[in-house]
């Protein structure tokens, strides 16, 4: 009689979990990963781990130039963002500031090259 008893709550708690995993595959949660597009993630990085906020504004220059000068620059030139941001370019929009970067490579060198691009779209979201 134990044996059966054990063996109904066994097929009870197995079909009650195989109905969970059934709602989970159904109704996504807000955990799960959703697709970004580059401006989306390179907002994210401009904001969060690359801390580009603390020296960059979308319309005023604050320490660094504002989003808006380093994108009309870097499209007027048609220049490569990445390559800078990789520490392995010239400084063309304000040279005089260069030194101040150059302390933040360390965190864009770290970067894969989807998210330096993302930066460079989320940059160029704000040409005027």
């Amino acid at each position: 009689m134990k044996k059966l008893i054990v063996l109904s709550a066994l097929i009870a708690l197995y079909s009650c979990k195989k109905e969970e995993t059934k709602k989970e595959s159904l109704y996504p949660t807000t955990t799960e990963t959703v697709a970004q597009s580059p401006v989306e993630l390179g907002k994210e990085i401009f904001e969060g781990k690359g801390n580009c906020i603390a020296c960059h504004q979308v319309d005023k220059k604050v320490i660094g130039p504002s989003l808006q000068d380093i994108a009309g620059i870097y499209k007027s030139k048609n220049a490569d963002m990445v390559t800078f941001l990789k520490g392995e370019g010239e400084p063309i929009v304000d040279p005089s500031q260069y030194e101040v970067m150059k302390a933040n490579f360390a965190l864009t060198k770290a970067m894969s090259d989807e998210e330096l691009k993302a930066l460079e779209a989320y940059v160029y979201s704000h040409i005027k």
